[in-house]
């Protein structure tokens, strides 16, 4: 509770400091924001980045005592400390960590204003931090990345592949790819595909444990399980019925893999049992005959992946170009 009210606090004094664009619509006000006090800002980041007076001081070309004299004046301003010091150490609080993060989104919102405007977005340039989950990161985006490198030399990307579960924003990524449709207020989504699923085995499994032709022979097989991180829970299996009915099963198995699917992926590889998954992450195997697809007459389900990104008044060109590059490349290259 303590932190959630100095949040709140710090937040406050954001919005003194640099405007709430939402506030500043709902209350036709004007923003009372000066040189001096963006300069302070804008130190206070850069020390917080390099966790040095010093380093910030010669970044921006003042001395220490500049930059220490500007971060006082926020801290008399928002009635907090941004930076326990002592004469060996300095550190960013629990308050000036969140006061940070909310000051960066601030800036970089005010950087792109301006640039839209001078018209200096029509290069994308700079740094684009992605996050995306496992199996969609390693075996759909990856293989697209080297093209979309070449068509913008001048944006760097920090991609980051992982299943756990995290907030984006506050972590500070630009884009996200995530299974489903999200619905958050703060976020613009769009469903860049609907990854058709398949259940597949390696040939000597089938040797040894037969091929399943229904659902009901799914019981005397080995079932690979991911557990979700978002649930705790094994994800169900979806199928299709003979009449095209929607059927949701959740399989029994001695065996499974917690927050990473392609562990399950590399365990089906090699020969531990049938795993549901997307078919772009087996398409290569079954080319080879590494794996074989297994009951195809109740095939036909999909999941839907989806791009999230901040909803931001003044949109970034670099955020822009990933965007547009996905959608028209994904649509020109649909996966069967």
């Amino acid at each position: 509770m303590a932190l959630l009210a100095a949040r709140a606090h710090v937040i406050d004094g954001l919005v003194e400091l640099i405007g709430d664009p939402l506030f500043m619509q709902e209350q036709a006000q004007t923003l009372r924001v000066d040189s001096v006090q963006l300069g302070s800002i804008e130190q206070f980041c850069k020390a917080a980045e390099l966790g040095s007076f010093t380093a910030a001081a010669e970044f921006f070309g003042v001395s220490p005592a500049a930059i220490s004299r500007s971060v006082s004046r926020l801290e008399q301003r928002l009635g907090v400390r941004l930076f326990s010091r002592t004469t060996r150490s300095m550190k960013v609080t629990n308050e000036g960590e969140l006061f940070w993060k909310e000051c960066q989104l601030a800036l970089e919102q005010i950087a792109e204003a301006e640039r839209a405007i001078t018209g200096a977005q029509t290069v994308p340039k700079g740094l684009l931090r992605i996050s995306v989950s496992a199996a969609y990161g390693t075996y759909r985006l990856l293989p697209l990345m080297p093209k979309f490198t070449e068509t913008y030399p001048q944006i760097d990307i920090e991609l980051s592949i992982s299943d756990k579960i995290i907030d984006f924003v506050e972590e500070g990524f630009d884009i996200a790819i995530r299974l489903g449709i999200q619905r958050d207020s703060r976020l613009v989504a769009y469903k860049l595909e609907d990854a058709s699923l398949g259940v597949f085995a390696a040939p000597e499994y089938l040797k040894k444990k037969g091929t399943p032709r229904t659902l009901e022979d799914l019981e005397a097989h080995d079932c690979i399980q991911y557990v979700s991180p978002n649930t705790g829970r094994p994800v169900t299996w979806l199928f299709s019925g003979e009449n095209g009915q929607e059927i949701d099963h959740q399989t029994k198995s001695r065996m499974r893999v917690l927050n990473d699917a392609l562990g399950c992926v590399a365990w089906v590889n090699a020969g531990g049992g049938l795993y549901q998954t997307y078919r772009f992450a087996t398409a290569s195997a079954v080319k080879r005959g590494d794996l074989v697809e297994v009951l195809q007459n109740h095939a036909g389900r999909s999941r839907p992946f989806s791009i999230l990104y901040p909803q931001n008044r003044h949109l970034s060109a670099k955020v822009r170009a990933f965007v547009e590059f996905l959608r028209t490349t994904l649509s020109a290259q649909p996966v069967k």
